[in-house]
């Protein structure tokens, strides 16, 4: 056989955003070696008749660092056509790390992230120490491939220890250390560093993270571990002090800068999104970006292609009744039970009429803007929307939770009390807090057609019980290239182009993100016209039974890894041929 595996008759979007052509993809040795016509025959041939070809989607923004180590499966990325999930984001991972500083990080990415600490605390095998360590133990057999970038708030906290969690500023020696731990994991083959700076990143007990408030000095220190390798990218969220005026914002900017300049021929991304709280916020992060640019520095914005938002329910991580202090003496108890408890009249008249206790306090994980967002339920109900079982991400007010109190004549709480109740309590309500200013989706638009962006923001593996935005390829290719009836689309080759090549290229993935002869065969046989999502659903599925949101695709005829089906007809085919990338470098 001349061929290992032929993918025959399909539609090639091949990641360059060249338009499509038809054509077949034959693959040996894990490899792409042919493309158009390719008359040889093959040990396995997937038949792409009425379905599109892409290469396998590179995921930049992703957080299974802790999820990695013990699923092999790392759902629900593979379950929408990501080959390749970038780790280690927003500063926050589990390396390096001293033996007493386990927990530590465990509560950290517990509330930075909202993934369940005892899920942690039992998966976790804690068999590295060093970041090279980390590194070796978690490159076994996966679905999928994986790479990891290095996390600052874990480095801040090997080399400062209490200091580091009490914010103070890094001394000279400190940042050098800091600096040779970066290079070293560089050298293994990280493929970059990453930093958080925002507000509303707290641990589990409602501290700042540690490197929140890291000073200029601090970052470019750091970033300089870069500088003379051929490979490596640093990534940064930051709030930009979204409430404050244009000085703070431009003294936050110029932070980002002095940080992307410290490693010159090495991009930077930071994250744009629409703030509801400072809805104009994103121009000026652009225009910042831009001006970058023209100073010879790469500031890539990553962008999200609907609305960043939260999944509201009884099971979920938050709700709008979580502070009432009835719903408080209930909320221990099983879901059947607290929802037989909240469909007696007498307490849901009581629960109603109670001002709810502040949740933000000393001590919790839970943000400021929560408090804020409970203080304005008739704003929060106008966001407030049933997804159904075909998802609808771009909803109008008419279809709010406000505007169906008003239908009924009841107050707008009411009408989210009823429908938390729905379906036994196991409703869930969508509350798109940034990216849908004005009820639409068209400043996504305005922002993933800006030749600076890069398609990011998924968070794979984290905020399980709030989000499930790993779907956020197949919602990309559904919504933006065939369904959206409210406004402009993207075209397919762009969209694809965007969750390859662009992201391939960005991260130093030269040997994937397009279709072509010697590229590694990584590679998605997609049925377009009846891809679809279906409504997110909570299971308990994670160590010591901790719960995650998923959200399932159909119309993946096949997800192929190094030339191995790994996803054929929307299921898992149990094949591990997913390993941890290693950039610039051979090292074992």
């Amino acid at each position: 056989m001349e061929y290992d595996l032929k993918i025959s008759g399909g539609t090639i979007v091949d990641g360059t955003g060249r338009p499509v052509f038809k054509g077949d993809v034959a693959v040996k040795g894990g490899v792409i070696v042919a493309v158009g016509a390719c008359p040889g025959r093959a040990l396995r041939i997937v038949d792409a008749q009425g379905c599109i070809v892409t290469p396998g989607f590179v995921d930049l923004h992703t957080h299974y660092d802790g999820q990695v180590s013990w699923d092999a499966d790392l759902r629900p990325s593979v379950d929408h056509g990501v080959t390749t999930a970038v780790m280690g984001n927003c500063g926050v991972g589990f390396a390096p790390v001293r033996l007493h500083d386990h927990d530590r990080l465990i509560r950290l990415m517990e509330g930075v992230e909202d993934i369940p600490g005892v899920a942690l605390a039992e998966g976790l095998k804690w068999n590295w120490e060093s970041f090279p360590d980390y590194m070796k133990a978690i490159d076994f057999p996966h679905a999928i491939d994986f790479a990891v970038q290095i996390p600052h708030d874990p480095v801040r906290v090997y080399v400062m220890g209490e200091r580091a969690a009490a914010g103070e500023v890094a001394r000279p020696e400190d940042i050098a250390a800091m600096r040779a731990l970066v290079r070293e994991a560089m050298e293994a083959g990280a493929m970059g560093f990453a930093t958080g700076r925002s507000e509303t990143h707290r641990t589990a007990d409602g501290d700042r993270t540690p490197a929140a408030e890291a000073a200029v000095e601090e970052l470019t220190g750091i970033a300089k571990a870069l500088q003379g390798l051929n490979h490596g990218v640093l990534q940064a969220v930051s709030d930009f002090d979204m409430e404050q005026g244009p000085e703070e914002f431009d003294r936050e900017f110029d932070v980002i800068e002095a940080y992307a300049a410290a490693a010159p021929g090495h991009p930077t991304s930071i994250t744009l999104m629409e703030r509801p709280l400072a809805p104009e916020q994103w121009r000026r992060i652009v225009t910042r970006a831009e001006a970058a640019q023209h100073k010879g520095l790469t500031i890539r914005l990553q962008t999200a292609p609907r609305a960043v938002g939260v999944m509201v329910g009884l099971q979920c991580t938050f709700h709008l009744f979580m502070g009432h202090p009835s719903y408080k003496k209930i909320a221990h108890l099983r879901l059947g039970e607290r929802v037989a408890l909240l469909r007696d009249p007498a307490m849901k008249a009581r629960l109603l009429a109670e001002t709810p206790d502040k949740l933000a306090a000393d001590g919790s994980s839970v943000p400021p803007m929560v408090d804020k967002f409970l203080g304005m339920i008739d704003f929060v109900s106008t966001m407030l929307f049933r997804l159904g079982d075909a998802p609808d991400y771009e909803q109008p007010f008419e279809r709010s939770l406000y505007a169906e109190a008003q239908e009924k004549g009841v107050t707008p709480l009411e009408a989210v009390y009823d429908a938390l109740l729905e379906d036994e309590g196991r409703a869930l309500l969508y509350f798109p807090f940034a990216n849908y200013v004005g009820f639409s989706l068209d400043n996504v638009l305005t922002m993933m057609r800006h030749p600076l962006a890069l398609a990011g923001l998924s968070d794979g593996g984290a905020h399980v019980g709030t989000v499930c935005d790993a779907s956020f390829s197949s919602f990309l290719l559904t919504y933006w290239c065939r369904d959206r009836t409210r406004g402009d689309r993207l075209q397919l080759e762009q969209a694809v182009h965007m969750l390859t090549g662009a992201n391939a290229g960005h991260g130093g993935f030269h040997d994937r993100g397009t279709i072509a002869v010697g590229k590694r065969a990584d590679l998605n046989v997609i049925d377009f016209d009846h891809l679809h999502l279906k409504a997110p659903h909570m299971v308990q599925d994670l160590p010591a039974g901790g719960q995650r949101l998923l959200q399932e695709a159909v119309g993946y005829r096949a997800t192929i890894v190094a030339g191995v089906v790994v996803v054929e007809d929307d299921r898992l085919t149990g094949a591990r041929p997913g390993r941890l990338v290693r950039l610039g470098t051979r090292a074992a």
